[in-house]
């Protein structure tokens, strides 16, 4: 497979740029399309070219990749927010700097995932919540605020869904498929083989239903404050990654639609997420192309998981949201319709 790199006489100047003895940069994520803008910004030789080589580490989740910037194993992740993120964030080791992936609509990247049988039995849309078991990976997990989104657009109470922990993405979409919860919520592309089978099927999809900043990048508050020209070559890299990928999937009015270089971008992120092209060309997240981050948003997940008693202490998101770094959105809103 033919990956889109640099020109001979770029990648000349990348290397120029990065010094004979640079330690690469560890950069930590995990295999999704959403992460789509650090596999860009690798495989074209953006951070080489800013002087800034990188090692990514992979995780199976979110939580790992906070621990691992607080203790300096990485030096930047990016994932989806959890209310684990924030706890960490919480105690001052961990700043924002970066959006990653948002729902937005037309996107279909995160989809509410219903059983087969819980749909014959009359679970045919996101209103008929109320008396059903949702899976999910964590307590405390994105997918659990998505949820608190739904319940606020609908008007049940949180209180009337079954939250069923599994551990794993995977265990909470087998869950489904094999009858043991009615509905979960995550990437589209991890759900495909539940629907293949018919032990599932997509309901809805998030972003048609709420928007929200999903995932963000972030350093620890040491590096912040003490590496700030590596945090800006970082970001600039990251950023050229982030424009690739969003001119890739998306129309200057917003809508979801492949363009020219679409086929290259699909094969960098099937090289990281090994799923075929046309599936991932389905479920694709949004990446803003400045990386901009909804910093409203941001703060109403604070104040939702403390109000569900997910979230102790106080997080001071003025401090968590790095201005110094962040580019926010021009006029961000929270929840967004």
């Amino acid at each position: 497979m033919k990956i889109a790199t640099l020109s001979g006489a770029a990648m000349l100047l990348a290397l120029a740029a990065a010094p004979c003895n640079a330690q690469p940069i560890k950069i930590g994520t995990v295999k999704v399309p959403a992460s789509g803008a650090i596999y860009i910004a690798q495989e074209k030789g953006y951070f080489a070219a800013e002087g800034v080589p990188a090692d990514l580490v992979f995780f199976d989740s979110g939580q790992p990749i906070a621990v691992a910037a607080t203790s300096g194993a990485i030096d930047f992740g990016a994932t989806a927010i959890s209310a684990g993120f924030y706890s960490l964030a919480g105690q001052g080791e961990l700043r924002i700097i970066a959006a990653a992936a948002e729902d937005v609509p037309h996107f279909e990247s995160q989809a509410f995932l219903v059983s087969t049988a819980a749909y014959k039995a009359g679970f045919t849309a996101l209103k008929d919540f109320p008396g059903h078991s949702y899976a999910l990976s964590q307590i405390g997990s994105s997918a659990q605020y998505a949820l608190g989104l739904i319940a606020d657009k609908y008007g049940f109470p949180i209180g009337s869904v079954r939250i069923l922990p599994m551990q794993s993405i995977g265990n909470a979409v087998n869950a489904v498929a094999g009858g043991r919860a009615d509905i979960t919520l995550n990437s589209a592309t991890a759900e495909l083989g539940a629907v293949k089978s018919g032990g599932a099927r997509i309901l809805a999809y998030l972003g048609d239903e709420k928007s929200y900043q999903f995932g963000v990048v972030f350093t620890s508050t040491a590096t912040a404050n003490n590496r700030s020209d590596l945090v800006q070559r970082f970001l600039r890299a990251y950023r050229e990654g982030a424009r690739d990928y969003h001119d890739a999937f998306a129309a200057p009015d917003g809508a979801r639609r492949n363009g020219p270089t679409a086929p290259a971008i699909l094969a960098i992120l099937e090289k990281y997420v090994s799923v075929p092209p046309d599936q991932l060309a389905a479920a694709v997240s949004y990446i803003d192309a400045d990386a901009r981050l909804d910093t409203a948003d941001v703060t109403h997940q604070v104040a939702w998981f403390k109000s569900q008693n997910l979230l102790k202490g106080d997080v001071d998101t003025a401090t968590l949201i790095d201005r110094r770094y962040v580019t926010p959105l021009p006029t961000p809103s929270a929840p967004k319709e």
